[in-house]
């Protein structure tokens, strides 16, 4: 399966990329935005494609050609303003969505925020507010599509190593009485190891998930859902 990854030199694309890479039944192709980001990928092996997300949907469907899958996991970063948000995590995502439809790639996972339903979008502090807005809308738009869609909503995301095990359901347990930031924090490794295994399970096709660091084994936790 050749994976085309959009957001291939973010930190959790890094991960993705090099699992691929390592697992004999992948192959991967990192979408990124200029050659100078191009080494790591070639040192790793994989195909390389310089694509800007704010080019037109045909450039980033050119990308897309030959590949089974695609996974969208670029964000705009915690230093833009809405304006790059919307550019980069709404029209971005769903310009990729489209892509994947004209290359007739049919699998596809996103990568989203935690929760991206009207509730979080309404208690979100205002500097958050509208990255949870455009991924609830490029959420919604993918789901629309006759795709062979997986959300997954990864928690808190930090750089800590990764422990291969996960807490994963629908709606995670997040315990009350302890620092909710704290409480589903998950490291970026890890959540590239459950995309490995989501495209490697094709009984996550058309399901969304939660994802926190937890004790079950990430091939484990994605087969219970």
């Amino acid at each position: 399966m050749k994976v085309l990854i959009a957001g291939a030199n973010g930190q959790i694309g890094k991960h993705l990329v090099k699992f691929i890479q390592e697992d004999e039944n992948l192959e991967a192709k990192a979408m990124i935005r200029s050659e100078e980001q191009a080494a790591y990928f070639e040192d790793l092996g994989a195909e390389v494609a310089v694509v800007n997300l704010q080019d037109d949907i045909d450039v980033i469907a050119k990308a897309a050609e030959g590949a089974d899958a695609v996974v969208f996991t670029a964000g705009s970063g915690p230093h833009t303003g809405p304006d790059k948000t919307l550019m980069i995590d709404l029209d971005g995502a769903v310009k990729t969505i489209e892509a994947a439809k004209q290359a007739n790639v049919k699998r596809f996972v996103m990568v989203s925020s935690f929760s991206t339903d009207r509730e979080a979008i309404q208690s979100a502090p205002e500097s958050f507010a509208p990255y949870v807005v455009a991924k609830h809308y490029a959420d919604e738009w993918l789901k629309s599509t006759d795709l062979d869609y997986t959300i997954v909503h990864p928690g808190a995301l930090t750089n800590d190593p990764g422990s291969n095990r996960v807490e994963l359901a629908e709606r995670v347990n997040v315990k009350e009485d302890s620092n909710y930031t704290d409480s589903i924090k998950v490291p970026r490794e890890d959540i590239a190891r459950v995309i490995v295994a989501t495209l490697k399970n094709d009984a996550t096709i058309g399901k969304s998930f939660q994802v926190i660091g937890g004790d079950t084994p990430v091939p484990e936790a994605v087969e219970s859902i």
